[in-house]
């Protein structure tokens, strides 16, 4: 009985030995996998020089990715890179066009994934466009899906939420970035918004005795100093002479609404018969303002519409070197427009060069 009982209790030794060398042996591996594991995640993926671009559609998992990048063999081991995907909820990853340059690594590539870092486009609204040209541009991003292409103008301002309002106007010139399959209404949405914005503060701050009733005014005045102006510089005094007029019951006599009024009829040049063509946007023909803005002011003209420069001038004209020449009679200038229009020089320019036309008044 002795003997048995000393063979059982060597037994049970071996065997404890036996357990305790095969968890050192697993605690082992394992300390090994996982020094692995944290080096591997470190290491720059083979990601070619032009860099790797991955569009993650809705309703895919980083496991999509992880097949793709394992089958162009930009990726080793796509299990472990799901493994470290659960480790840091990667069932949050937002979808999206994604670009890996060289040297990202399996760490930054989810990082990438969990904050949303998709890869940006961008449009640009040139400021004194109108919104023909602002849809023109829009329309032609491969980047944008295209709801308005095709529609008139009263499906458009449906879509745009502009159903009781003229478009003209509504959108602010800017530069938009968005990312691919983002809607051409989204990004004109935000332009408008963006416009509403502008305008509303810059009218909350506005100079007292302005001759506008509401803020649609000030920015039927803000387009007009947006078409008007060839020198920056000159806005605050260009809207002097527009408020002036308007205060002493004069008409704007502005050629950018007359050439507005023509629409496609306007060939580069307008002539005495234009001017006294009766159109809703004709100031040479109508009182006061014209019925919706001609073009998308900067928000440099919303600010000058609304603080106008003091002064006595009626009049201003182009003076061919992208300045204009101010004149508080008619007789000072019409003889400013024989120095400068009658006799214009060789290199004669009504604005500095810039992305816009600029018109002036006579």
């Amino acid at each position: 009985m002795v003997s048995i009982s000393r063979f059982i209790v060597s037994l049970w030794r071996k065997l404890l030995i036996l357990v305790f060398v095969v968890l050192l042996v697993a605690l082992g591996l394992a300390y090994g996998a996982w020094r692995y594991f944290n080096y591997w995640l470190d290491q720059p993926l083979a990601i070619p020089a032009e860099g790797y671009v991955y569009e993650l559609k809705p309703g895919q998992s980083l496991g999509h990715l992880a097949a793709q990048l394992g089958a162009d063999g930009v990726l080793e081991h796509p299990v472990l890179l799901r493994v470290y995907g659960r480790l840091q909820n990667a069932h949050k990853i937002h979808a999206g066009e994604y670009r890996f340059d060289v040297g990202a690594t399996p760490k930054s590539l989810v990082s990438k994934l969990l904050k949303g870092e998709v890869i940006l486009y961008q449009v640009t609204i040139v400021e004194g466009w109108t919104y023909a040209q602002a849809l023109d541009a829009v329309g032609k991003s491969p980047y944008l899906r295209h709801l308005l292409t095709g529609k008139d103008m009263e499906a458009q301002k449906v879509l745009l939420g502009l159903e009781d309002m003229h478009p003209e106007g509504w959108f602010f010139p800017d530069t938009y970035s968005f990312p691919r399959n983002t809607t051409d209404v989204d990004l004109l949405r935000q332009a408008h918004q963006k416009m509403r914005h502008e305008l509303e503060r810059a009218w909350e701050n506005r100079a007292g005795q302005l001759p506008y009733k509401t803020p649609y005014e000030a920015l039927i005045m803000a387009s007009i100093i947006e078409r008007e102006t060839g020198h920056h510089a000159e806005r605050d005094q260009i809207a002097g002479v527009f408020v002036r007029r308007l205060q002493q019951g004069m008409r704007l006599q502005t050629d950018p609404t007359v050439i507005y009024g023509m629409g496609e009829k306007y060939q580069g040049r307008i002539s005495r018969k234009h001017l006294q063509e009766a159109t809703a946007y004709n100031t040479y023909v109508i009182d006061g303002l014209p019925p919706t803005p001609i073009a998308l002011p900067s928000a440099a003209s919303i600010r000058a519409a609304l603080h106008p420069a003091d002064g006595n001038a009626l009049y201003f004209v182009a003076k061919g070197d992208g300045t204009s020449e101010f004149s508080a009679t008619l007789s000072e200038h019409n003889a400013a427009v024989r120095r400068y229009q009658l006799k214009r020089r060789a290199d004669y320019r009504s604005s500095p060069p810039s992305p816009q036309s600029t018109n002036q008044t006579p």
